[in-house]
C-alpha cells in the first residue's frame, strides 16, 4: 500500500486511486481530445510502486507528466499541466489563509490585513479603501479567468510575482494580484464615488488578460517598496563629480529592480586634456567598467545582475574601442562584458558608409572648449541637409581641430562583428527620432533606454555648489532629465480579437482608454530611487503604452508573416491604437490637465499630425481638440520586448516572430515544451517560419510601418543565421534606416544553415 505524506510529515492517508481518478477525470472533462487512459496508467505506476510519496511531490510529478505530453499534435496538455498548478496554488493558499479550498478564493479583505502584518503589503489599500469598498472589490473576482492560463504562465506568474510571505509559502492567488495592482493604481482618483467603476474596469482589463502592466508594476504594486517603472536613462555629465554621481544614481536604480541606459558622449575622449593638461584622460572606456562592476555589484535582490546599456556617438574618438567592449579576444583589460552597448548614429554616417567615404572623430570635450558647442546638440531637421552636418562639415574644415580620420565602412565592420559575437551594438538613429520628437521645444533625445524602445529629452544633471554650514554639507544640483519608462502592453492575440457581449462596445477603446488611466496614475504612485527621476517624471509624465502579441494576431487572422497583408495591417491596427491612446490622454488632459510643457510642442502646434500624414476628418478633429484642450502626456506609445508578461498572457512577445511553432526550452535541471500559442491545424501554417526563417526584410517593412504610429520606438530584434554575409547583414541595417526606424535591438544569430534561410540566401 503506499501513503501519501502532507504536511511536511506529520501526517499521512493511504493513497486512494479512485479518488484521484475521479480527480482527474474532472480536469479531462475539458479537454475529452486528450487520451487520458494512457497517462493514468502511467502516474499510477509511478505512485503506487512506492511506499510513501508527499503529496506536493505527487502533484509536481501529474504536472511533469502532462506538461511532458504536450506537442505538436495535443498542445491541450499544457493547459491540462495548467489546471493541475492552478488547483495546487488554491490549495496551499487556503491551507494557508485558513479557509476551504473548495471555495478557491478566501477572504481578500483578510489577504490585505494578513500581508500587511507581515510586512509585504504596503498598507496603502487598506488606508486608503473603506472595508465596504474593498467587500465591493472582492465581489468582481471571477475564478474562471484563472482558467485563461497556460501552464507557462502560471508558473512564471506564481512563482516571480504573486505576493508570498517571506518563507515563499502561498497566499496571492492570480485575480487577487489583479484586483491589488488595479485599487493600487485608482486609489487617488476622483471623485470617490466614480473611483470604484474605474477599479473595475482596471480589474476586467487585466483580469481578461487583454492587457499586463510593466514586470516592476506587476511585482510591485500594493508591496512594501512600490517602485513601479521598468527602465531609466541617465545622460553623464563630462565632470568627476557628474561621472561618480550618474555611477551611483546608476546603482540606486538597480537596486530597486530598473534597467538603465547610460549616455556617455558628454564624457571627454582618450588623451583629451584635464586641467589644461594635455594627454591626461582615459576616455570613456574606464568609467564604462566602472558601470560594469555597478552593474554586477547592485544586482535586484539577489534575483538577477544589474542592467546597463551604455550608449556612444558614432563620431566620438572612443567609438572604436568602444565597440570592442564586449569582443571575447584582445585586451581583457579594456572590455567591459555585463554592460550592453549601443552606438547612436545619425544620417550622414550611414550616407558616407554608402558612398565608403571617410569618416572623422573627435573629442567632445575640445570641440565644446574650441567651438562653444557640443555636436550632439544638433540633428538634421531634415533627411539630407539640417545643423548637425553643417556643424560635423565646419569642424572637418577646421585644422584647429585634431580628428582621427577612419573608413566609415571599417566602423560599420566592427559594428557587424560585434553584434554577431555579442547581439550588441543597439543602433540609434538620432536624426530620425530628434525629428519626430514631439517635444523638441524643450530639448533633445541623445540614446534611448536598456530595450531601445524610450527616445525622450534628456540633459545631464549638474553640480551647481557644494556649501559648508555649520556642522552640514549643502550640495545644490541642477536636475537634468532623467527618464523614466512606465510601461504597460495591449495583449493583441486577445483584445484585438475578443468579441463583446455589448454590440456597440469597442473592446480596444475601451481597454486602451483605461490603460492610460493607469500609466498616467503610476508616474504620481512611483516611489522612485533618484530625485531627478521624479522631477523628470512630473514634468513630462511619458508613458509607454505597447504591444505584445502581433505574431500570435496574424496566426488568429490567418496572415502571413511575409506578405503585404501584415504589413498593411500593422499600418491600420497601430494607427487604431495610436488614435486610441491620444484621445484618451487628451481625455485626461480635460479632467487632469496637461503636461507641464505642452504649449509649444508638436502636440499643440499640429506638427505632430502634419508629419504623420494624419489628414482624414477624425484626426482632424482630433488634432484641434488637442490644440484645445491638450494631452496629459508629452510621449505615449513604446512597443517594449515584455517576453515575461506576455508568457504569463498566454501570448507571443512583443512585436517579434515566435522562435519555433514547437520547440523544448532547456533549463538547468529541467526540459519543458513551449508551444505557440493557439497552436491548431487552422493556425500552425503561420507559425511554420519561426524567428529565423521569416524574411527580415519583410519584418522591417512591418516595423516602418507600425514606427509612423509610435511617437517613441519599438524594440526589434534581427534574426539572422550565424553565417549570414557581411553584405546581407550590412543592407538589413541600410533598409530599416531609409525605412524610418529610429532604433534596432539585438542582432540574434544562430547555426542555422543558410540553405534554410531563403531570404538571406538569395
Amino acid at each position: 500500500m503506499t501513503f501519501i505524506v502532507k504536511d511536511n510529515g506529520k501526517r499521512q492517508m493511504a493513497f486512494e486511486r479512485a479518488r484521484l481518478e475521479r480527480y482527474l477525470d474532472n480536469i479531462h472533462a475539458e479537454f475529452p481530445q486528450l487520451d487520458i487512459e494512457s497517462y493514468k496508467r502511467k502516474v499510477f505506476s509511478y505512485i503506487e510502486r512506492r511506499e510513501s510519496i508527499a503529496a506536493d511531490d505527487m502533484v509536481d510529478y501529474l504536472i511533469r507528466e502532462a506538461e511532458s505530453l504536450t506537442d505538436i499534435t495535443t498542445p491541450e496538455w499544457e493547459m491540462f499541466a495548467a489546471r493541475l498548478y492552478l488547483n495546487k496554488l488554491y490549495k496551499k493558499a487556503s491551507k494557508n489563509r485558513f479557509y476551504n479550498d473548495d471555495d478557491k478564493y478566501g477572504s481578500y479583505v483578510g489577504l490585505q490585513e494578513s500581508l500587511g502584518e507581515r510586512g509585504i503589503y504596503s498598507g496603502d489599500i487598506l488606508r486608503n479603501y473603506s472595508k465596504d469598498e474593498l467587500l465591493e472589490a472582492s465581489a468582481v473576482i471571477e475564478p474562471e479567468r484563472d482558467k485563461l492560463f497556460t501552464y507557462n504562465g502560471l508558473y512564471l506568474l506564481a512563482t516571480r510575482y504573486l505576493a508570498s510571505d517571506h518563507t515563499k509559502s502561498v497566499y496571492e492567488l492570480p485575480q487577487e494580484r489583479w484586483l491589488t495592482i488595479a485599487l493600487y493604481l485608482m486609489q487617488d482618483e476622483k471623485p470617490r464615488e466614480r473611483r470604484m467603476t474605474l477599479v473595475k474596469e482596471a480589474y476586467w482589463a487585466l483580469s481578461n488578460l487583454y492587457m499586463t502592466v510593466a514586470t516592476p508594476t506587476l511585482a510591485n504594486a500594493g508591496k512594501i517598496g512600490g517602485q513601479l517603472s521598468s527602465c531609466f536613462i541617465d545622460t553623464v555629465d563630462d565632470s568627476l563629480q557628474g561621472i561618480y554621481d550618474s555611477n551611483t544614481d546608476i546603482a540606486r536604480v538597480s537596486k530597486h529592480g530598473g534597467g538603465v541606459g547610460a549616455y556617455l558622449g558628454y564624457v571627454r575622449s582618450t588623451g583629451s586634456e584635464i586641467r589644461g593638461v594635455k594627454g591626461s584622460s582615459g576616455g570613456v572606456v574606464p568609467w564604462i567598467k566602472q558601470l560594469n562592476n555597478t552593474a554586477v555589484s547592485v544586482d535586484q535582490l539577489g534575483q538577477r545582475k544589474g542592467a546597463v546599456a551604455v550608449y556612444l556617438d558614432i563620431f566620438h574618438k572612443d567609438i572604436e574601442m568602444f565597440l570592442d567592449l564586449r569582443l571575447n579576444n584582445g585586451d581583457q583589460r579594456l572590455r567591459a562584458h555585463d554592460v550592453f552597448t549601443a552606438v547612436c548614429v545619425p544620417d550622414l554616417f550611414m550616407e558616407v558608409v554608402e558612398r565608403r567615404g571617410d569618416w572623422y572623430l573627435f573629442d567632445p570635450h575640445e570641440v565644446k572648449q574650441k567651438k562653444g558647442w557640443y555636436l550632439q546638440d544638433f540633428f538634421d531637421e531634415r533627411r539630407g541637409e539640417g545643423s548637425f552636418r553643417r556643424k560635423y562639415e565646419e569642424l572637418v574644415a577646421d585644422e584647429n581641430i585634431s580628428r582621427r580620420v577612419v573608413k566609415a565602412i571599417d566602423i560599420f565592420k566592427r559594428i557587424m562583428i560585434s553584434q554577431l559575437e555579442t547581439g550588441n551594438p543597439f543602433m540609434f538613429y538620432r536624426d530620425e527620432v530628434n525629428r519626430m520628437n514631439p517635444n523638441k521645444h524643450k530639448g533633445m533625445v541623445y540614446s534611448s533606454n536598456l530595450c531601445t524602445e524610450i527616445l525622450q529629452n534628456m540633459s545631464p544633471t549638474r553640480l551647481i555648489q557644494e556649501v559648508i554650514s555649520g556642522d552640514q554639507i549643502v550640495i545644490t544640483k541642477q536636475a537634468g532629465d532623467f527618464v523614466v519608462c512606465n510601461l504597460s502592453s495591449i495583449n493583441l492575440g486577445r483584445a484585438v480579437t475578443a468579441e463583446s457581449d455589448l454590440v456597440e462596445e469597442d473592446i480596444l477603446e475601451r481597454l486602451i482608454a483605461i490603460e492610460v488611466r493607469m500609466l498616467d496614475n503610476v508616474i504620481d504612485l512611483n516611489k522612485l530611487p533618484v530625485p531627478q527621476a521624479t522631477i523628470t517624471n512630473r514634468r513630462y509624465r511619458s508613458i509607454g503604452l505597447g504591444t505584445f502579441g502581433w505574431h500570435h494576431l496574424l496566426a488568429q487572422k490567418g496572415i502571413d508573416w511575409n506578405s503585404p497583408e501584415a504589413e498593411q495591417y500593422a499600418d491600420e491596427l497601430y494607427e487604431r491604437i495610436n488614435y486610441l491612446a491620444i484621445k484618451a490622454s487628451n481625455a485626461l488632459a480635460k479632467e487632469k490637465g496637461s503636461y507641464e510643457h505642452f504649449a509649444g510642442s508638436d502636440w499643440q502646434t499640429g506638427e505632430y499630425f502634419e508629419r504623420r500624414d494624419y489628414t482624414s476628418a477624425a484626426w482632424s478633429t482630433l488634432a484641434a481638440d488637442v490644440a484645445e484642450n491638450g494631452v496629459r502626456n508629452a510621449y505615449l506609445i513604446a512597443v517594449a520586448p515584455n517576453m515575461s508578461t506576455a508568457q504569463i498572457a498566454g501570448s507571443t512577445a512583443s512585436i517579434d516572430p515566435v522562435f519555433s511553432a514547437f520547440y523544448y526550452e532547456e533549463k538547468k535541471d529541467y526540459r519543458r515544451p513551449v508551444i505557440a500559442p493557439d497552436l491548431s491545424l487552422d493556425t500552425y501554417p503561420f507559425y511554420e517560419k519561426g524567428a529565423y526563417k521569416v524574411d527580415q526584410f519583410a519584418s522591417i517593412r512591418q516595423n516602418a510601418r507600425r514606427q509612423r504610429h509610435v511617437d517613441q520606438a519599438i524594440s526589434f530584434n534581427f534574426y539572422v543565421p550565424s553565417t549570414i554575409r557581411a553584405a546581407t547583414l550590412l543592407n538589413l541595417h541600410m533598409t530599416a534606416w531609409k525605412e524610418g526606424m529610429k532604433t534596432s535591438y539585438y542582432v540574434r544569430s544562430n547555426d542555422i544553415d543558410i540553405e534554410e534561410c531563403e531570404w538571406c540566401a538569395s
